[in-house]
């Protein structure tokens, strides 16, 4: 987006560019959650390896949906769709479960180390990894991005232990049930430093009034 400051044109921050066709939260959610979904009903009904494949297709139809519906592709979905392939076809080939149940703590332990590795470099990576639309200040960013890190180890840990621990049931609906929700419930728990570090936008009045 071109802005005008002083007579000269300048290009506004890549951030502030609109990145692709917004699509419903509800919808979002349901396309998040639908490959999961039927990989705890398959698990439940059919055991580990239907739902793996069930899993495995799931996750690539939502990424076709997803692409469909907004032209875009956030590096976050990819990431774990293709490491849900990886390790879906680990376990088939090798005909072992274990391959599908570790997918969870290597994906968790690759985005927490990234984050975190980032921060060590100064290169705060949590707007790529969220797919965020936020604007915060440095700050705001660093320690959004350090929390972030430390919860996605979190994640890693709570499944390394529910799959050593549970059957492939109770771990299957860990994913569903246990992931998702406190996912949500940290992600509600930054609004406070998200609202004390956003970066408010200020709008030039209008030239024709």
């Amino acid at each position: 987006m071109t802005t005008i400051e002083d007579g000269q044109q300048t290009e506004a921050p890549a951030a502030a560019r609109p990145r692709g066709r917004t699509i419903d939260p509800t919808l979002k959610l349901l396309l998040e959650l639908g490959p999961l979904g039927f990989f705890f009903l398959a698990s439940w009904r059919y055991g580990l390896h239907v739902a793996t494949a069930v899993l495995m297709v799931g996750v690539v139809v939502t990424l076709v949906a997803s692409y469909a519906l907004t032209r875009r592709l956030p590096i976050m979905p990819v990431v774990t769709a293709a490491a849900v392939l990886i390790f879906g076809a680990l376990t088939f080939y090798f005909d072992n479960p274990v391959f599908i149940k570790i997918k969870p703590t290597v994906i968790n332990c690759i985005f927490g180390t990234a984050l975190l590795g980032g921060l060590a470099f100064n290169k705060p990576l949590l707007p790529i990894v969220l797919d965020s639309a936020l604007h915060l200040d440095e700050i705001g960013w660093r320690k959004l991005t350090f929390r972030w890190g430390l919860f996605f180890f979190v994640l890693a840990a709570l499944n390394e232990i529910v799959w050593r621990t549970q059957s492939d049931v109770v771990w299957s609906g860990f994913k569903v049930f246990g992931t998702m929700p406190l996912t949500v419930v940290f992600a509600l728990a930054q609004v406070p430093l998200i609202m004390r570090h956003e970066l408010k936008t200020v709008v030039p009045p209008d030239e024709h009034f």
